[in-house]
């Protein structure tokens, strides 16, 4: 049987490195303008892969690649001087750790609003616009509140892929009508896993319900404005948004709790994640001399190890001081007053080499999806320390599948806390053994997750947008996908008979009322 499997596994990869060997060199333009190196490492992963398969490439970003390979056709357009404003607003993201959910939904909106007018903006974009030469077959961008790129597409007249950073959310099901029932699909920024008791399921619906009147009331008019103060001559935003050719999610049921998927909507999470090479000497001979292991902790790339208030950051190193093994701590100082002998601090990392040594026990992380995604696919357990946006759910989600412990921000103010969640999880088997066996869930595939994007981009260039794929429930009005107005219908028919039928009965008993009554008056 695993021979078959083996077999059959390996047809299916020959096949499709086949495809890719035989379709034409396309033309890609793919927009990630996002300030943050996470997202950035989805975007250029994607790129770097299609480039890679014989495509011609231009992404659109804030970053720079330090290297290409000379065969490549690979084109920067580069958004200066984004980073340069990052850099100078130095935002301390512990400063969000208890903003109440709403408030954060519409923060996003300011976020999402400010990254698309400096993106339509900034020179090398309008270059490209104004360039009438400039054709691309498909155009590829990364749907993070900046639904007004969508314009990408039409303007160069090629299939829209959309790439959600964060796997199917309220962000992109409705755009192509996917089902996503809030009785088990959490909201993102809620701290809830796909298993909700009842006040959770309450609020998440509830949520869920402000989070779409943000969108069409609020949000869709702002990114409408925006589009048109640059393109005044562009279709309504309304006619783009549900022009989606297909969805490419960053997850995978290893990582995100299983939901329903439109056959459009394609999971391609642990896309960007390498298996892990050898480590620099340095580090190497820490991790190795390590008797009793080596625990890994990185906040991630937009918050700083360094922001951490002094209490927290003292009753963090009096806990690493009291544990048996070592510790890597990714710190943005080169200065670490308090610092344990069996601690070693750098301000940069090669997170996913140190995740795939077979001597790190445990991974202290802010839940970001994509740290999330690199444990799991080397199985490593988890304590997570979540600030903001989606990490509070991937916790959840990670603690529910038990690979997991998870501590609040307001937690690290106790050492009792700390100490405990990090003993649970260091000395108890079940944890550790859980997360190889998510791991061999996510190897478990019969294509590797890039492979996978690059088929079904190539299958919408080959099928011209690929409509075939696209739903009849887009066509219907929000209350005809929702059959309320079946609903409404068959509750007033039902109402009607009802009322009938109790119409009828009080003549019956009139009549034989009135029956009863003559009766006795004859009787006289």
């Amino acid at each position: 049987m695993m021979h078959c499997t083996m077999r059959t596994g390996s047809v299916l990869i020959i096949f499709v490195a086949f495809l890719i060997a035989l379709s034409k060199c396309s033309r890609l333009l793919i927009v990630f303008p996002m300030m943050a190196p996470s997202h950035y490492n989805l975007g250029s992963s994607l790129a770097k892969g299609l480039a890679e398969a014989g495509h011609d490439v231009t992404i659109i970003a804030p970053y720079k690649e330090k290297t290409i390979p000379k065969d490549w056709k690979y084109r920067e357009i580069v958004l200066d001087g984004f980073l340069d404003r990052k850099e100078k607003e130095q935002i301390n993201l512990f400063d969000f750790a208890n903003t109440p959910p709403v408030i954060t939904l519409f923060g996003m909106n300011g976020l999402g609003n400010e990254v698309t007018d400096l993106t339509f903006a900034h020179p090398n974009v309008q270059k490209l616009l104004k360039d009438k030469n400039e054709k691309f077959d498909s155009v590829i961008v990364e749907q993070f509140v900046n639904d007004a790129m969508k314009y990408f597409a039409y303007h160069f007249n090629a299939p829209l892929v959309s790439f959600s950073t964060v796997g199917a959310n309220a962000w992109v099901n409705p755009l192509v009508g996917n089902p996503a029932p809030p009785s088990f699909v959490p909201e993102i920024f809620l701290s809830y896993s796909s298993r909700m008791s009842f006040v959770e399921r309450l609020k998440n619906t509830l949520f869920s319900v402000i989070s779409e009147l943000n969108r069409h009331l609020i949000f869709f008019p702002a990114q409408n404005r925006i589009l048109h103060k640059y393109y005044p001559d562009a279709p309504d935003l309304k006619d783009l948004l549900y022009n989606n050719s297909l969805i490419l999610l960053n997850s995978h049921v290893s990582t995100n709790p299983p939901v329903p998927l439109l056959p459009n909507m394609i999971d391609i999470g642990g896309f960007h994640v390498k298996p892990a090479k050898t480590l620099p000497k340095d580090l190497k001979d820490f991790i190795e001399g390590a008797k009793h292991g080596v625990i890994y902790f990185s906040m991630g790339s937009n918050i700083r190890s360094k922001d951490f208030p002094e209490k927290m950051r003292t009753n963090l190193l009096n806990v690493l001081k009291s544990l048996k093994q070592r510790v890597i701590w990714k710190f943005e100082d080169e200065n670490l007053p308090g610092k344990p002998d069996n601690v070693l601090i750098s301000k940069w990392l090669p997170q996913n080499d140190i995740l795939g040594h077979q001597n790190v026990k445990l991974f202290i992380t802010h839940g970001g999806l994509l740290s999330t995604t690199e444990t799991i696919y080397h199985g490593v357990p988890v304590l997570t320390i979540p600030i903001f946006g989606d990490q509070k759910m991937n916790a959840a989600q990670m603690v529910l599948q038990g690979f997991a412990q998870s501590i609040y921000f307001e937690d690290l103010n106790y050492e009792n806390k700390i100490r405990n969640a990090l003993n649970e999880v260091l000395t108890n088997p079940k944890y550790a053994g859980i997360a190889k066996q998510r791991s061999k869930i996510m190897h478990d595939q019969p294509l590797k997750p890039l492979d996978s994007a690059i088929f079904w981009i190539e299958y919408v260039i080959r099928h011209k947008g690929a409509s075939h794929l696209r739903i009849a429930g887009l066509d219907l009005a929000w209350y005809q996908y929702i059959s309320l107005d079946v609903y409404v219908f068959v509750s007033s028919v039902s109402i009607l008979i009802a009322l009938i039928l109790v119409k009828l009965c009080k003549m019956i008993c009139c009549k034989k009322t009135i029956s009863k009554t003559d009766k006795v008056k004859k009787n006289k």
